[in-house]
């Protein structure tokens, strides 16, 4: 997987929210809100030319006292819905 250019983290008013740049992206009907994690491992794929369920894991457990089994299970449910909303690609 890989971040789709154009889509930056904001902070909003204590909301962590994708914001879509440029006019190609702009979807109105889709407001993507992120907790503080999923935007922890948003703001560490960025700069990555590949990422998996496992790099998310791998994120998750050192930051996180969380045990790998539910770190991979939430990472392939967050990969899913990422996709899902257009932020990443294959």
């Amino acid at each position: 997987m890989k971040a789709k250019n154009g889509f930056k983290l904001r902070n909003v008013c204590g909301e962590y929210v994708i914001v879509a740049e440029g006019i190609e992206n702009i979807d109105f009907t889709n407001i993507i809100s992120m907790n503080e994690s999923s935007a922890y491992l948003w703001n560490n794929i960025q700069s990555l030319d590949y990422f998996d369920e496992q790099t998310l894991s791998n994120l998750l457990t050192e930051k996180y006292s969380v045990t790998s089994d539910i770190a991979i299970s939430d990472s392939k449910k967050l990969i899913e819905d990422w996709l899902k909303a257009g932020i990443i690609e294959n």
